[in-house]
């Protein structure tokens, strides 16, 4: 085991992922935690199509343009000495993929609710991936200084809607015009935010307990008077605090306030991480891996082409599981059994970049990958053939042929499917024994088109002729001597194969589906690809 330095190293580690549906303000909670921890000195306004100013977790020029978060960044600052790893991930459900990837590496997840709109579609199906995670899942209701549904009805709503109990952990003095902070439950306290400049800089607080007369004539009678009563109906009616129900995902800590003002940001920050734990032990085919183990181990969760236009790199995000990371150290990648040197490590801040000369258990790094690395692969320093449980693989629900405009661009074309592919944005298929020059491009959301052609123009200079498919379902064939030419499918079915040539089935309904089943007994239709 490691030294007492390296075990209090990990200890103040925190990784975790930001979930919400689009619009509720995630990026902006985001970019308010890098203020309060020092990382940039003033927080921008939040972008929208029309601003010159954008978050800094969106780095790709499309997110510029659209004024969407399409891929996860990952950022690293540190506050009150702890090492904080946040996972930024896409609010648009037609990247929501990317999304459960990103959640694999995070150790814990924030969840950000709009007060006016309660949980809405996409917080549902991220929130159910962090469930099945079993993840500790903390709540931000945001956007309190604009009207919304009352706080209690929104706790209400979280607990009908989610089936997870809640514990407000802060309750909201008033709201929209009338909203001027919070009442801090863990420490009895009342506080008022004064001067927060809309939030570009640091408020002062006003603190003090919940009966102090000088919040009668600070809030008015009325407000004070209803927030006494708040919190008296809340410790009498109320779950309670419960740090093991938290931490196994049953219980969710509430907190309400405003990230565009600052109002309850920093309280949030403090608590949070009080409360979420370390990185723990990551299940193995070799059993639970400790973090504090000497052997060096990680998992690659995401690739992402040409992070840098000018260089056209390819970076590997690799989740640190156990041991210390040191640059220049030779590791095993484990499903290409080879020795592979980690020269050139880097830690993010959105889209700049530093070289780290060492990293611990929880941190996310960013290796230089010359096209070796696939999403789920391990690293480990020892022979010791370990490999971390795997990264779901989701059916494409959209599918279209493409085709390079200029044939004689045909090799940056597939230059650009093949990373694009690895990247796990888009999945390939091809039919069988026809040429290169047809692919087709299956995505689970159809926005994610738009981002391949946008990419392919941008990052490849390839153009491309897209043709969209009637298709909306596929199933992988698990069949002892598959041949297609005795395989019975129905006239509006498609064979296909994937890029491990695994035969492939793509149909327009479920109607074709269960067809096929009956008329090929002895062929095992699958609905996630059988990739090892």
């Amino acid at each position: 085991m490691h030294t007492t330095d390296f075990i209090e190293k990990v200890k103040k580690r925190r990784t975790f992922a930001i979930i919400s549906h689009p619009d509720a303000g995630k990026t902006t909670l985001t970019e308010k935690f890098l203020l309060y921890g020092g990382a940039i000195r003033l927080a921008g306004s939040v972008k929208s199509r029309r601003s010159q100013k954008h978050a800094v977790s969106d780095w790709m020029e499309i997110e510029k343009q659209r004024g969407i978060s399409v891929t996860s960044s990952v950022l690293q600052f540190n506050y009150n000495d702890y090492c904080i790893n946040i996972l930024d991930t896409p609010g648009h459900q037609d990247f929501s993929e990317d999304t459960y990837r990103t959640l694999m590496a995070a150790d814990s997840a924030v969840m950000v609710i709009d007060c006016a709109k309660g949980v809405e579609d996409q917080t549902k199906k991220l929130f159910q991936v962090c469930k099945m995670r079993g993840i500790p899942i903390f709540t931000f209701v945001n956007k309190m200084d604009r009207m919304g549904k009352d706080p209690f009805e929104l706790m209400e709503e979280v607990e009908s809607v989610l089936g997870i109990r809640s514990y407000p952990m802060n309750w909201p003095v008033g709201q929209g015009r009338d909203f001027k902070g919070v009442f801090n439950r863990q420490k009895s306290q009342v506080e008022l935010f004064e001067g927060s400049n809309h939030g570009q800089n640091l408020g002062e607080i006003v603190t003090g307990s919940l009966g102090d007369s000088k919040f009668n004539e600070l809030l008015g009678s009325s407000l004070h008077n209803q927030l006494i009563n708040d919190i008296e109906l809340l410790d009498m009616a109320g779950d309670e605090f419960d740090m093991d129900k938290i931490l196994s995902g049953d219980l969710t800590p509430v907190f309400f306030g405003s990230a565009l003002t600052n109002f309850g940001v920093q309280p949030f920050l403090e608590s949070f991480l009080d409360l979420t734990p370390p990185p723990a032990p990551r299940i193995s085919n070799n059993g639970p891996i400790d973090p504090a183990s000497e052997n060096f181990s990680g998992f690659i969760f995401k690739i992402q082409a040409n992070m840098n236009p000018t260089h056209r790199d390819r970076i590997a995000f690799l989740r640190i599981c156990s041991g210390k990371f040191e640059k220049g150290m030779s590791v095993n990648h484990v499903q290409e059994n080879k020795k592979v040197r980690l020269a050139q490590p880097q830690q993010f801040m959105a889209q700049d970049r530093v070289i780290v000369e060492e990293a611990y258990p929880g941190d996310i790094i960013g290796i230089h990958d010359p096209g070796i690395f696939r999403i789920g692969d391990t690293l480990c320093q020892d022979n010791s053939k370990v490999k971390f449980e795997g990264i779901p693989s989701f059916a494409p629900e959209h599918f279209a042929k493409i085709y390079a405009k200029n044939s004689l661009k045909r090799k940056q074309f597939q230059k650009g499917i093949t990373q694009l592919a690895e990247e796990g944005s888009i999945q390939v298929f091809k039919r069988p024994n026809i040429g290169i020059e047809e692919l087709i491009v299956g995505v689970v959301g159809s926005l994610q088109f738009e981002v391949l052609e946008y990419r392919l123009k941008n990052e490849y200079g390839v153009d491309i002729l897209m043709e969209r498919l009637p298709y909306r379902y596929i199933r992988w064939v698990d069949m002892e001597g598959f041949d297609p030419k005795n395989f019975s499918i129905t006239m509006d079915t498609m064979i296909v194969v994937d890029e491990d040539e695994d035969p492939v089935l793509i149909f327009q309904n479920e109607w074709s589906i269960n067809m096929v089943k009956e008329r090929n007994p002895k062929a095992i239709l699958k609905e996630i690809s059988l990739r090892k």
